[in-house]
């Protein structure tokens, strides 16, 4: 099977992604009063209305519909004044009513967009002559919303293995509930996807604006943000749509881009040799690294959609929308910006800090207890330090980051003192000083210590004179050891390079 690159010099790749986020942050479920909690015992949290029940009749819940026209906002999208619940049939264990209440042609919202920052090469194997190219390659490449639309998430099954598995011979699943009727929205993106990296960066920007907007945890891996990603492939230049196929609940960043790149190169070598792709559901198998085929692609006349005739029509105030509005609060994008704006830090690591909401936290109030000089640093602590390391105070932070900015510890030091200091309230500046590991800056001793070293190093030395300017760093690890790690290997660069141009 030929590689991505080669496939993409011959064909193009047109992606769309249908993106499922439950709304987590909510206290109930969608039409019912029951607690929103999949962490309970199975069938702890259910009732006539997500169990089906006949006669039982759902309830809206208001602050999930609050949070979809969040997201719309946030997404660029147009709240529609008007919008009604549908009923989608299909009958499976998981839908006891054998129904799923979702929305009809018309969405709470509709046609939106989000910008993608595509770094790298690229730009030139992109036929959309409405993306921005940069000169290093980089591109900005903007991605239609069809629409975002409400719908209740099903039952969970639990399909069991081996002998506890079978009765009378045939195996056994088990069903809870308890996440039955979840909110769920699912975010249609139009088919403007042209590789796995870009649909890989739509996911991670669409997870970092849900995250801020506080509507969902998020969790690729429990599963409360999951993926179907559709793919089809045409000759370049052409217009026309090839067959797509589906990859259905994909769940995380990584099983996105290798599934979406496994599939078009394997398409491609399909109509290469005079073969058929076939319009089907397919299954990505991480271990295999390959897609498998699930079942043959429902079309929407399976569904037997109609308007549910127990859920009247939603008309949505100029005052409703306008409180969700102001619940929007600063997006992933500006807050990237302001921190570049405010304190000259790099767009990538600015970036970095503004994606996670509890990231983006610690920075602010670390660099509330600065100086603006040091702010950088604090930055610096925050995407190159932190990192794996969640039981850290922003005061921690801030202490740690005056050290580096003093010049007091180096970078590995830091790196020490913060595993120490990380779970306690132990002040990283106490923890250095209590350890004899803060640096000298004392010139005097520091130049004894290099006058010291140039005097057995003589080969350095003469490699130095002869034009081998990197033998420097040979020179400050021959101080920092004698020195015992107490000096500051800046100046004792500084004060080498003094000594050997003098």
């Amino acid at each position: 099977m030929k590689k991505l690159a080669e496939v993409l010099r011959d064909w193009e790749a047109v992606i769309g992604l249908e993106v499922h986020t439950e709304l987590t942050t909510l206290e109930t479920k969608m039409f019912c009063g029951c607690k929103l909690s999949h962490d309970d015992e199975p069938n702890a949290n259910v009732c006539p209305i997500c169990l089906g029940m006949p006669g039982a009749l759902p309830v809206p819940n208001e602050k999930a519909i609050e949070s979809i026209v969040m997201a719309g906002i946030a997404t660029n999208c147009e709240v529609m004044r008007r919008s009604m619940f549908y009923r989608k049939h299909y009958f499976y264990p998981d839908m006891a009513k054998n129904f799923q209440t979702t929305q009809g042609p018309v969405a709470f919202v509709m046609h939106g967009h989000l910008d993608l920052e595509v770094t790298g090469t690229g730009a030139a194997e992109r036929p959309d002559n409405t993306i921005e190219k940069a000169d290093d390659g980089s591109y900005v490449a903007p991605i239609r919303i069809l629409r975002i639309h409400m719908e209740e998430d099903a039952a969970k099954m639990n399909h069991l293995g081996g002998a506890e598995g079978r009765i009378g011979g045939a195996s056994e699943s088990l069903i809870d509930y308890n996440r039955c009727g979840t909110p769920l929205i699912e975010l249609v993106t139009e088919p403007d996807l042209r590789t796995p990296e870009e649909a890989r960066l739509f996911m991670e920007k669409l997870r970092q604006t849900f995250l801020a907007l506080g509507i969902s945890d998020c969790s690729m891996e429990n599963g409360s943000m999951r993926c179907d990603g559709n793919i089809s492939l045409r000759r370049r230049g052409e217009t026309a749509f090839g067959t797509k196929t589906e990859m259905k609940n994909i769940n995380s960043f990584k099983s996105l881009h290798d599934a979406l790149e496994y599939e078009i190169c394997r398409q491609a070598e399909v109509l290469e040799e005079g073969g058929i792709v076939y319009q089907e559901t397919r299954h990505w198998e991480p271990s295999r690294r390959r897609t498998v085929v699930m079942r043959v692609k429902e079309t929407a006349d399976d569904y037997r959609m109609y308007p549910d005739p127990d859920l009247a029509p939603f008309d949505l105030t100029d005052e409703f929308i306008e409180r969700c509005r102001s619940r929007v609060g600063e997006l992933p994008d500006a807050k990237r910006d302001r921190y570049v704006e405010t304190w000259g830090l790099k767009r990538a690591d600015a970036a970095q800090l503004a994606g996670e909401p509890s990231v983006a936290k610690r920075f602010e109030e670390a660099a509330a207890l600065v100086g603006e000089k040091a702010v950088p640093t604090v930055a610096n602590v925050m995407v190159n330090l932190v990192p794996g390391h969640d039981d850290v105070s922003a005061a921690q932070v801030a202490s740690l980051a005056g050290l580096l900015a003093e010049d007091a510890i180096t970078f590995a030091q830091a790196r020490e003192v913060l595993e120490l200091v990380e779970g306690t309230d132990d002040d990283p500046e106490k923890v250095v000083d209590e350890r004899g590991m803060r640096q000298s800056n004392d010139t005097d001793a520091l130049m004894a210590v290099v006058d010291e070293v140039l005097g057995r190093c003589e080969s350095q030395v003469q490699q130095y004179q002869e034009g081998n300017k990197k033998v420097v760093g040979f020179l400050v690890g021959q101080c920092m050891k004698a020195s015992k790690g107490t000096g500051n290997p800046k100046l004792f660069n500084q004060l080498l390079v003094e000594r050997l141009e003098g």
